[in-house]
């Protein structure tokens, strides 16, 4: 009588805590960012306190960039307009550009016009040195980020990331071929839950 009655207790527990389980992430790595404070593409600033309690999704590209920032830029927009058809408000989108001699507040604007992005709530950012960026990308991304000597070309991370209401990256994904687009909403709305 008394097994029946632990093992019941057992399978209750069990359920529980697997339904609590739901609502959390699973795999994150739980990167904290380290504070900033950049311009976007209006000339305004954009700090981690400004997205203090909000989900968003940062890349790093810039505008000169050959090869792969046009297709990561596209595919954030796709992920801009599905997070906008799944009726997610909270959410933002920050593009850092690890070339910010060259991709002034401008530059960043016309760029971020030619793939229709919707600023009110997709910032793209700059106003910090070559050195800044690299160290921050590293220190809280982990993405390598490296202007060499010669040519215009930056070396850097096609990831996108996933970062939660306090501040850290919680999961990062591919931005550049097979975007798992369900994956990442899915992500976001589990944040919001």
């Amino acid at each position: 009588m008394k097994k029946n009655w632990l093992f019941a207790l057992l399978i209750i527990f069990t359920v529980l805590l697997s339904a609590c389980g739901q609502k959390e992430l699973k795999d994150t790595v739980d990167w904290p960012v380290n504070d900033f404070t950049y311009t976007n593409q209006d000339g305004e600033s954009l700090g981690l306190k400004d997205l203090k309690g909000k989900v968003w999704v940062a890349d790093f590209i810039f505008t000169s960039c050959v090869d792969v920032c046009p297709p990561m830029t596209f595919n954030m927009k796709k992920l801009q307009q599905m997070t906008k058809k799944e009726g997610i408000e909270n959410i933002q989108f920050v593009s850092f550009s690890v070339d910010p001699t060259v991709d002034t507040p401008e530059v960043l604007k016309k760029f971020g016009e030619d793939f229709q992005a919707d600023f009110s709530n997709w910032n793209f950012l700059t106003g910090y040195s070559q050195e800044e960026i690299e160290n921050m990308a590293l220190k809280s991304f982990k993405a390598l980020v490296k202007k060499p000597e010669t040519g215009d070309q930056v070396i850097h991370g096609t990831d996108f990331y996933l970062i939660g209401p306090e501040g850290k990256v919680l999961k990062y994904y591919t931005g550049l071929n097979e975007i798992p687009y369900e994956q990442i909403v899915s992500d976001i709305k589990t944040l919001q839950d």
